[in-house]
């Protein structure tokens, strides 16, 4: 087994876990309850963490990881309205509720 992915966000983990399932790799969820055993071990020692089941599958696991991780979001826009900036998640202007363009 290979470690591939560990981070201290339960959730992160057990969301690369069904991203990596869902591709057909087998995974395997470590320290899934340790966190309440911090100050008796090491926070760190406590994260969990995503083993592979085969080692095989470490180059597709590491490429599928890096895929869902990458942040390709658009760019903020400019209401043409009012001037305003808003995120790129705004369909509609929070300043003036004009639409987006």
């Amino acid at each position: 087994m290979k470690l591939v992915y560990t981070n201290e966000n339960l959730f992160l983990v057990a969301n690369v876990k069904n991203i990596l399932e869902a591709q057909r790799i087998e995974v395997m969820l470590k320290n899934e309850f340790s966190l309440g055993a911090i100050g008796e071990i090491s926070a760190f020692d406590a994260w969990p963490e995503l083993w592979l089941v085969n080692e095989s599958d470490y180059e597709k696991a590491m490429a599928v990881i890096e895929a869902s991780s990458s942040h390709k979001g658009a760019d903020e826009w400019i209401c043409n309205h009012c001037c305003e900036r808003n995120d790129a998640s705004f369909e509609i202007c929070w300043n003036c509720q004009s639409e987006c363009g």
